[in-house]
């Protein structure tokens, strides 16, 4: 089974992905902050990994930076999953290795599964 990691502050939002992804057949597991975030990757070894950017504690972008270092999640596959424009978004997130950049007001969360599955294929 498909494992992913959603990394979201908003428990209405990852509640809601959680529950496309799992009627889609993926294993999910969320995360309210970028802190729960590292720690969720390392633990869960996703094989794909959708962050916010906004988030308390830490960051999108500095979590993803952690994870980047590491021997263990320096290969994810990573979709940034915001409301950010792209022009608002931390210049350092594209030299991250980021797979996509998908601002939410733009997607369904039907559209945001398929885009994931299209990733994975």
């Amino acid at each position: 089974m498909t494992k992913i990691a959603i990394i979201e502050d908003d428990q209405v939002i990852s509640q809601m992905y959680r529950m496309k992804f799992e009627a889609d057949g993926f294993d999910v597991q969320l995360a309210s902050d970028g802190e729960r975030g590292v720690a969720l990757v390392e633990a869960y070894t996703p094989d794909m990994i959708l962050m916010d950017l906004q988030m308390p504690q830490m960051g999108g972008a500095e979590a993803l930076a952690v994870i980047r270092k590491s021997q263990w999640g320096k290969d994810i596959p990573v979709i940034i999953l915001t409301n950010l424009g792209e022009e608002e978004a931390p210049k350092e997130i594209r030299s991250l290795g980021i797979h996509s950049y998908i601002v939410k007001a733009d997607l369904t969360p039907r559209q945001v599964v398929q885009r994931v599955k299209e990733a994975l294929a």
